[in-house]
This record gives C-alpha cells, sequence and structure tokens, in this order.
C-alpha cells in the first residue's frame, strides 16, 4: 500500500467517524428535543434487565443518566457484550468481528470511555500501536427511579429499555428453540408464587447474593466455563394492583 493510498484511507476513516459522531449528535436531538441534566446523587433503584460486570472485587455503581444515555445505542451494546464475551480487544479487532469500520468503533469507544463502562487493558503493552480495551470490572448498572427523571432523561432510560428488551427477546427464542441440543449448557424454570412486596424484595436480594456467590473469579474466561446470560424478573399476573393492606395473613388475596 502506497503511502497516499493509507493517507486517504485514514481520511476515509475520520470522516466516517465525524459522520457517526453528527449523526448520532442528531439523533439525540430530535429524541430528546431538550437538554438533559446529569441527576447526580439520585438514588438508583436495580435494573431488573440490567447488567453487572466484573468478580469479587470493589464495586462501583453506575446509575445517572447521563452515564445511561452512552448505552442506549445498539453498536455500543453489542461492543459491551463483545468485550464481556471475548475478552480485550482493540478497534481493529473489535471492528472486524462487528462488521463496522474501525473509524465508527473507535468514536464509540471513546464515548464508553467516557461515561466509564470500558477502560485501557493494562495487561497488554501500553506501548503498542493499538489501544487494547476491557470492561471495567466491578461495575453495577442501574436504573434511576423514573419518579426523578426529566422528560428528556426518560426518554433515553426508553431508548435503552427498548434495546435491551430486544436483546431478552432474542434470548428467551434461543432458549425455547435451542435447549433440547444444549447438552445441558442452557437451563430455565418457571413459576408462580404468592408473595407480599417485602419478600419479593427478599427474593430479588437472595437473587443477587446468588449470583454474587459465583462471581469472584469469574470476570474473565477460565477452563471449562461459558459466558452464560442470567435473567430474573418477576410480575404479578392479577388483573390489578392489590394493595398490602387487602392482602390476608397468608398474602393471598
Amino acid at each position: 500500500m502506497t503511502g497516499h493510498d493509507e493517507d486517504h484511507r485514514t481520511e476515509n476513516e475520520r470522516t466516517r467517524s465525524d459522520r457517526a459522531e453528527n449523526e448520532e449528535r442528531g439523533d439525540v436531538e430530535r429524541r430528546v428535543h431538550t437538554q438533559e441534566q446529569t441527576a447526580e446523587g439520585r438514588q438508583a433503584a436495580p435494573d431488573e434487565g440490567g447488567q453487572s460486570t466484573g468478580g469479587g472485587g470493589p464495586r462501583r455503581t453506575v446509575g445517572t443518566p447521563a452515564s445511561l444515555k452512552a448505552l442506549a445505542h445498539p453498536l455500543r451494546l453489542r461492543i459491551l457484550r463483545r468485550l464481556s464475551v471475548s475478552g480485550p480487544a482493540t478497534a481493529t479487532t473489535l471492528a472486524a468481528a462487528l462488521g463496522e469500520n474501525t473509524g465508527t468503533l473507535s468514536y464509540h469507544l471513546r464515548q464508553l470511555e467516557r461515561a466509564g463502562f470500558i477502560e485501557d487493558d493494562p495487561d497488554h503493552s501500553p506501548g503498542g500501536r493499538e489501544r487494547w480495551w476491557r470492561g471495567v470490572r466491578g461495575l453495577d448498572i442501574r436504573r434511576p427511579e423514573k419518579t426523578d427523571l426529566t422528560a428528556a432523561e426518560a426518554a433515553v432510560i426508553g431508548e435503552l429499555d427498548r434495546l435491551r428488551m430486544a436483546e431478552d427477546i432474542e434470548l428467551a427464542r434461543r432458549y425455547t428453540e435451542e435447549a433440547v441440543d444444549a447438552e445441558g449448557w442452557m437451563r430455565g424454570s418457571r413459576g408462580l408464587l404468592h408473595l407480599n412486596r417485602e419478600e419479593l424484595d427478599q427474593f430479588h436480594d437472595a437473587y443477587l447474593d446468588l449470583v454474587q456467590r459465583f462471581a469472584p473469579g469469574r470476570d474473565v474466561a477460565t477452563h471449562g466455563t461459558r459466558p452464560i446470560a442470567l435473567r430474573w424478573f418477576g410480575v404479578p399476573v392479577d388483573d390489578a394492583a392489590v394493595d398490602d393492606t387487602t392482602r390476608s395473613a397468608d398474602g393471598q388475596t
């Protein structure tokens, strides 16, 4: 490849990166029509469809609308998933794996780094020609309370919820169609319990404790392990919400 060809390719990548940045900025502005606020320090509720990364070391919670905005993009969710499943990577290797150009990947990687979701991988040589990226370890991603959100922030969180729902539906489809032939690598359960709100909270906390029990040292692949997507949610299936004061002593209506 001649120096002219390489310069031309680099210029094209910069142009594509700038175009991606401008297009995303325009999409966000059209969607929310107003300036977002960061809502620093607001109380965060556990994100039922969320994400917990890393092992048993110190944990950091991310849950401000400004941070979650960085996730409300399908390619960025794919980048995080790829880093979680396959480990550290460069923009070039990620671009090849995800079918995108390097300029576009570099832009989205910078946005994820700025929001605190990815970081440099210290295990690779800092003198290399390309940066190696990994997901931030010990990260809990949580959803803010809806009552604390502005209309603009709610629109961004709603977009993230839509993207995550699409991912959850795809996981459910795969389980339904592939579990029989998965040789024990797909497990699941359905059930119905009569619980009051306190018991539902206890059930949820017990699930989180169980996840953390298996988490230490499992932020990278080891021999015999595979990355397993986990989901849990509890949803009332009666016709209307029932006030706790109407429940009988055994927790049933």
